[in-house]
């Protein structure tokens, strides 16, 4: 029976409610979505649309880099931004992670996310060993 295992690193920012950061099971791994708190000060960091994706961008890829997987292992990206407006800057700091083996996605507009932030990303990918 494969069990589920719950993802946490200090890289990333801490969960702020009653979910974790990732969970894997067998070599599957989902994740929270991802906004752009620095991990550290666990504020929202300063600036627009490319400053706050940049950082999701890096959360993600330290949840992924803890379970074992990466950016080219996601599958399947799911992105919420606030103004679709943004969406060709999004695009470019999303597009230099996944440059090569872009994952299936899906970009939604939201009314509203989590601290009033500008992007967030959800991911699920697969390990290899």
């Amino acid at each position: 029976m494969t069990t589920k295992t719950i993802i946490n690193t200090e890289k990333a920012p801490a969960a702020i409610g009653p979910y974790s950061q990732a969970n894997q099971l067998g070599n599957l791994v989902f994740t929270s979505g991802q906004i752009p708190l620095d991990p550290v000060s666990m504020e929202v960091v300063a600036g627009g649309v490319t400053e706050q994706a940049e950082q999701v961008m890096k959360n993600l890829m330290a949840v992924l880099e803890e379970a074992g997987a990466s950016a080219s292992t996601v599958v399947k990206t799911t992105c919420f931004i606030k103004d679709m407006n943004d969406f060709v800057a999004f695009n470019e700091v999303y597009g230099k992670y996944f440059a090569e083996l872009a994952p299936a996605r899906s970009c939604i507009e939201v009314a509203r996310l989590p601290k009033d932030v500008l992007v967030e990303v959800e991911a699920v990918a697969y390990t290899t060993a």
